[in-house]
């Protein structure tokens, strides 16, 4: 009998030479880099003290997949850029990503993980926050003198009729509004929240628990809360005076403080006449609300341009000037959208496609352990390189999207990268940074 050959697909020509193709190469994966996210997970723990906290109701002698295989398998996936579950049917597959999560046979199948993902429970949500608090506290080797908490709020459209999904006025959508809080780059919170409420809702209750937890383990440390205009509740600010907190956030401009302004926007409008540029001044002043119960501080930034005035407030109780106040500490709130635009454009945080509220409070997190073992790359490894300050996708793009060759016996697994990839040098630079103890 002759032997099937395998199918040889023929390509045009290329300097003479025929071009062929087939799907006989062997164990061959294109996501060898995510050596990289195990050896981070290791590093922190991530996943390790997850599984910890999450209970398992399945029946363990018929349990074919352990609870910490799925979490790493979902965790990595989306680290990678595989989004949906239904990859999983293909990954599983991958020996590569069989070694990764610590198995020598098929990984779970698309519907075990669903099922996973339908089991959370509102305990999940809860230690599954409080393992991003404690991640994020054994990050520092010594106290942090200054700690800078930036909340924020986002739109999180559904796919149907889900729980907690309703029409928001402002984004004009049917949505979920989950609040976000970073330090730095840090993650410490994604709260999933229905957009039919204020997106500072619960933001009293949260900052309070991590203020809590922080001055446990660091009891001198300064914390400063920071918010846009949303986050300006006379409430809010008069429980962080009488805690200790600092505060700096947004405030919407009204008729009063603006008849309080109108010689600075005179003058910087007379300016930009004159010398035909942008013009912008600051303005330190007192004011207090109908609903405040004293005074406080507020900046006036007073801007005019070509496009016309432009006036902005912020209320604080930090001392400094209104320029150094405004543009080095509030501005720099803008880092954290670039952020949460990581966690939807990059780690796909709004595919809370589930109908169980929790399940999708889940999704959410997936996202956000997914994050965090990039920004411990970043963070760790890529400190002083010309990628430590690159977004989650061009550190997959670069560092995890990596072709190999799997030789894998009784003894050892090899993965045999390709020799012309051009981050050799910065791969074993960051292996190194993330394997030290």
């Amino acid at each position: 009998m002759k032997k099937n050959k395998a199918s040889v697909n023929h390509l045009a020509n290329i300097k003479g030479r025929k071009i062929e193709f087939n799907f006989q190469g062997g164990n061959v994966t294109s996501d060898a880099g995510s050596l990289l996210l195990r050896q981070a997970d290791l590093k922190i723990g991530l996943t390790k003290r997850l599984v910890e906290v999450m209970d398992d109701t399945r029946v363990q002698g018929q349990v074919e997949h352990t609870q910490h295989q799925m979490l790493m398998q979902r965790v990595y996936a989306i680290a990678l850029g595989h989004e949906d579950v239904n990859d999983q049917d293909s990954l599983r597959k991958d020996i590569g990503f069989q070694t990764i999560v610590g198995k020598d046979s098929l990984l779970a199948s698309n519907s075990t993980v669903c099922r996973f993902e339908n089991r959370a429970t509102p305990e999940w949500a809860w230690e599954g926050h409080k393992v991003l608090v404690e991640t994020f506290i054994s990050s520092f080797k010594t106290p942090p003198e200054e700690l800078i908490l930036d909340f924020d709020a986002t739109n999180d459209s559904v796919h149907g009729k889900q729980i907690g999904g309703y029409y928001n006025g402002y984004y004009k959508e049917h949505c979920f509004l989950p609040l976000y809080v970073f330090c730095g780059s840090q993650l410490l919170v994604a709260y999933l929240s229905g957009s039919n409420t204020d997106g500072a809702k619960n933001s009293r209750v949260i900052l309070s628990l991590l203020v809590k937890r922080f001055r446990e383990v660091w009891p001198d440390v300064k914390i400063i809360f920071r918010g846009d205009g949303g986050f300006c509740r006379h409430r809010f600010l008069r429980w962080c005076e009488k805690s200790n907190i600092q505060y700096i956030v947004g405030l919407a401009k009204n008729s009063v403080l603006k008849n309080k302004t109108r010689i600075l926007t005179a003058l910087v409008e007379a300016r930009f006449e004159y010398l035909e540029e942008k013009q912008k001044i600051f303005e330190t002043l007192k004011y207090g609300a109908k609903k405040w119960e004293k005074e406080r501080k507020v900046v006036a930034k007073a801007e005019h341009n070509s496009k016309g005035p432009n006036l902005r407030f912020i209320v604080t109780n930090l001392a400094g000037s209104g320029k150094e106040l405004y543009e080095n500490i509030y501005c720099a709130r803008g880092d954290m959208e670039n952020r949460i635009k990581e966690q939807q454009l990059h780690l796909f945080a709004d595919r809370t496609s589930c109908t169980d509220w929790y399940a999708n409070q889940f999704r959410l997190l997936l996202s956000s352990y997914a994050y965090v073992l990039l920004e411990t790359i970043r963070r760790l490894g890529l400190r002083g390189t010309e990628l430590e300050k690159a977004q989650c996708s061009t550190i997959r793009l670069k560092l995890l999207k990596i072709g190999a060759v799997i030789i894998k016996n009784t003894r050892r697994v090899r993965f045999l990268m390709t020799t012309g990839y051009p981050y050799k040098s910065l791969f074993s630079k960051v292996l190194e940074a993330l394997s030290s103890a």
